[in-house]
């Protein structure tokens, strides 16, 4: 079998999102909202805890009001804002305000990485001319993240969940993209940190290669395998 096109997902994949740290300390900058030291650490703390950062942990325990939209909290963007606004006024802050800005903090380049191969690999399927493109479950529109990371001029479509009112694992979402490339799901290989949601690309017929969530510090080669296979 020959692989001729590449879905890669994006948070955990090709970037990864900022420490619930640096997230809180740059909103509250932005805001000019002075708190103590320890304050901030502990805030930013319970922030992580509850799952309140998109693209971050998961909730250690989901509120059971924020249950049932957790579980489609991907197919629309007012769903997306809801569910994570939700899960952050859990945790109390000195201004209602922040919350909104914590959210569209999330959504800006800056709060964002490449894992240090992500444009090395997409760059030498473009020379080979293999076909790409971003499979996400998210709320909003992640291409300009890519485009100010250099990013989106190796991409040569994107399936987003909440454009198309459908999440993975479901087949659907890989057979849109796989449509998008002019592609056989057969030819495809889906690259992607969830197991579960990306390797829903396997009933479709693609296959599967999965890579590590972790810091991009700690994986600086995950996506290499990706060349050995595809071409």
């Amino acid at each position: 079998m020959t692989i001729k096109g590449v879905l890669f997902d994006f948070s955990g994949t090709l970037l990864r999102i900022e420490s619930p740290e640096s997230w809180l300390r740059a909103v509250l900058a932005g805001t000019g909202t002075d708190l103590a030291e320890e304050e901030v650490v502990r805030l930013a703390a319970e922030l992580g805890r509850v799952g309140a950062l998109p693209g971050g942990s998961s909730p250690q325990h989901l509120p059971p009001e924020l249950a049932a939209l957790w579980e489609v909290r991907d197919r629309s963007a007012d769903r997306h804002r809801e569910l994570y606004t939700g899960l952050a006024r859990q945790v109390p802050l000195p201004d209602e305000a922040l919350y909104d800005a914590l959210y569209e903090r999330h959504m800006t380049p800056a709060a964002w990485a490449p894992y240090p191969d992500a444009a090395e690999v997409l760059s030498e399927l473009r020379r080979r001319g293999i076909r790409t493109a971003v499979v996400s479950n998210i709320g909003w529109d992640l291409r300009p993240v890519l485009r100010a990371h250099g990013l989106d001029r190796f991409v040569d479509s994107y399936a987003l969940s909440y454009e198309h009112g459908i999440q993975k694992p479901d087949p659907r979402l890989f057979e849109i993209a796989c449509e998008e490339l002019a592609l056989p799901p057969t030819d495809v290989l889906m690259v992607g940190d969830d197991r579960t949601a990306d390797g829903g690309a396997t009933a479709l017929g693609c296959t599967y290669l999965p890579v590590d969530h972790i810091p991009v510090t700690e994986r600086p080669a995950g996506l290499r395998p990706v060349l050995s296979l595809a071409g």
